[in-house]
């Protein structure tokens, strides 16, 4: 006759037998508390969406809800569309010199040998201990002296110095969780390095990669600081530029409605960006936990 185990978890009791727990009150704190932790955080959202809408003295949605708040961030300055084009191009141009670049020295530190490669590496990441506000007024001049001060490329190339640290530690250990076999299965094959790469290296990271480019836009696609330093035309500054410029209006008010519509006009490509890659992102991340 055949016969099932129970498989239900096991509460130990003091004679050391055990007395096995129903299901649903072992999940039960579980979906309390990661409910409880997913409410925290949806909340300032949440708030933030009602209150773009919502009716509020002195802002331009006065009369019931509505969309006004939108129209006032729409015909502000240069307008919400040029800021949101300005802040894809920094974010594009970031991740893709992140990407390439993270790559590739990834690659170097994972399968090549050279002199001073652990010293390189550990200079690599300590750059991550040097608070980042530090170096702009040397990078401010930096960019100066190339022609690419006030101008979205220097700005990306400097938000790209910042991810590096990081983004060159993921690709490293992606790069490592794979057995060397592949690279000498396609070098069997007749693939030289970068062919190997291309055609059998690269598939196998691209939750590493997709870790590294969702980190790099939504530091370049949030970012505060560094435009307020390195941009001072008015129509290329990026939206978080945009939005902090618009929340004081004349005579030192505050319109907190187009605030708000600001707020979530910027929390929508990164929520979007998130849900679509977020099983590629939760790989990747968790690879190089395990491995680090």
């Amino acid at each position: 006759m055949a016969t099932t185990l129970d498989t239900r978890p096991v509460r130990p009791t003091r004679d050391g037998r055990g007395t096995a727990l129903p299901g649903f009150v072992v999940r039960t704190p579980y979906y309390v508390l990661t409910g409880a932790l997913a409410l925290l955080f949806l909340f300032p959202m949440v708030w933030a969406a009602v209150a773009s809408v919502a009716p509020q003295a002195g802002t331009a949605q006065t009369d019931g809800w509505g969309f006004a708040n939108y129209g006032t961030l729409v015909d502000y300055q240069e307008g919400i569309w040029q800021y949101l084009l300005n802040s894809a191009i920094v974010s594009g141009l970031t991740v893709l010199f992140t990407l390439t670049t993270s790559l590739l020295g990834g690659f170097a530190f994972a399968r090549f040998e050279f002199p001073g490669k652990n010293l390189l590496f550990l200079v690599t990441l300590a750059i991550l201990m040097v608070p980042y506000a530090t170096l702009l007024i040397p990078l401010y001049v930096l960019l100066n002296e190339l022609g690419l001060q006030n101008s979205l490329v220097g700005l990306a190339l400097v938000l790209t110095m910042f991810q590096l640290p990081f983004a060159t530690f993921m690709m490293r250990v992606s790069f490592e969780s794979l057995p060397k076999e592949l690279e000498e299965a396609a070098f069997v094959d007749g693939c030289g390095t970068f062919a190997a790469l291309r055609r059998v290296l690269l598939p196998a990271v691209r939750p590493g990669l997709v870790t590294v480019g969702l980190f790099a836009f939504l530091a370049a696609w949030n970012d505060f600081i560094t435009p307020l330093v390195l941009i001072s035309d008015s129509d290329k500054v990026p939206l978080p530029l945009a939005v902090a410029n618009l929340r004081q209006q004349v005579m030192g008010v505050i319109d907190y409605g187009a605030t708000e519509a600001g707020v979530v006009v910027l929390a929508v490509p990164c929520v979007l960006l998130f849900l679509v890659l977020q099983r590629q992102y939760v790989r990747g991340f968790m690879s190089g936990a395990f491995k680090g």
